[in-house]
């Protein structure tokens, strides 16, 4: 299909909507790069700091320092916009698709850039003509209103629901190239699985435990318990009828990873956690830091999408159901995060 939104600039009036992390880092870069673009920032504090001294972006791709149009609420938008990147954190991110829609119009896309899986949801509100997938490969942290670091290199991938939305990818494309490569796949799905399936073991174990990945992962019984989250996860993406991609950035190709139940192939499995607990050992994943700044997880959509899927199609998804409960225990305030947690799930599920 041609693509039929306009290639200029100048044209196409963009909206991000969430100034965290990533959707900061997304609205400066465009910003700079001359596009048309509005932030919707939820604090007004955040607000401020864009239209007065701009947001200041340091780290691995530089510094950069860039004032901003920033409003404090999706209503206060000046007007239509043909591209919204939505970088709210997933649990906002269908109020936030309603509040979107007299912003757009039938040839609208908006690109989605959470953790989890939404899109089908979004699609239900918008249209699955106008949600286009992306899956972010590289990371950043906020340090406060507007000072945000870009903390890891990686890619874009970007893919549509349905075949009205291809034409719009190249331009998608061309913009998110301004931050940071950006590929076009024809398997979005099997794309956002493959990041779904690291953040349903890596952000909610870290949850449970309380720990950075580091220390998490050099836990026998963590290591354990990853493996069975995505042997899960991957039983359900069969059902649905989805090929995962490679996770990882490329490298992780879970067909192979899970292959072999023989004493070799399950040390291989293991040694290769233990090797990407050494390399990301400082991180600490998102959910453990909405915990700690009293906000909720974005479990439902991360472990919790993978046992609804599960429930649909008849695959049993104990780990993972165990995972979810204690997350929204921990939530709740019955539970509190340890290391401890982890030996209920492998003796009530494995």
């Amino acid at each position: 299909m041609k693509d039929f939104l306009p290639k200029r600039p100048r044209l196409v009036r963009v909206a991000v909507v969430g100034a965290g992390a990533i959707g900061g880092v997304v609205a400066a870069f465009l910003a700079r790069a001359g596009w048309d673009l509005e932030v919707v920032c939820k604090h007004q504090e955040t607000v401020d700091r864009a239209l007065s001294e701009g947001f200041h972006i340091f780290g691995v791709q530089g510094e950069l320092r860039i004032p901003l149009r920033g409003v404090k609420e999706i209503h206060d938008l000046s007007g239509p916009k043909e591209v919204v990147f939505l970088t709210t954190k997933v649990n906002d991110a269908m109020e936030a698709g309603r509040a979107l829609l007299p912003f757009l119009k039938e040839t609208s896309v908006v690109v989605s850039l959470q953790n989890g899986i939404c899109e089908e949801a979004l699609a239900e509100i918008l249209g699955a003509n106008r949600v286009i997938g992306c899956v972010v490969g590289w990371g950043a942290s906020m340090h406060g209103a507007g000072e945000l670091e870009i903390t890891s290199g990686g890619e874009f991938v970007i893919g549509s629901l349905d075949s009205q939305s291809e034409g719009r990818l190249s331009l998608i494309k061309q913009m998110l190239d301004e931050i940071a490569p950006a590929r076009i796949s024809g398997n979005i799905m099997g794309e956002l699985f493959a990041k779904l399936i690291i953040n349903a073991c890596i952000n909610s174990l870290g949850v449970i435990a309380g720990k950075k990945l580091g220390e998490l992962l050099a836990m026998k019984t963590a290591r354990q318990i990853f493996t069975a989250i995505m042997r899960e996860a991957m039983a359900v993406a069969a059902a649905v009828g989805i090929k995962v991609e490679r996770g990882g950035g490329g490298k992780l190709d879970y067909y192979r990873f899970l292959e072999g139940g023989c004493v070799l192939s399950r040390m291989k499995r293991d040694l290769l956690i233990r090797v990407i607990g050494f390399k990301y050992r400082r991180v600490k994943s998102s959910s453990l830091q909405s915990l700690e700044r009293g906000r909720k997880t974005e479990i439902d959509y991360l472990n919790g999408y993978i046992c609804a899927r599960g429930r649909q199609h008849g695959v049993p998804t104990p780990t993972n159901d165990a995972v979810v409960r204690m997350v929204k225990e921990i939530e709740g305030g019955q539970r509190k995060m340890t290391p401890e947690n982890l030996k209920d799930i492998v003796f009530a599920n494995l």
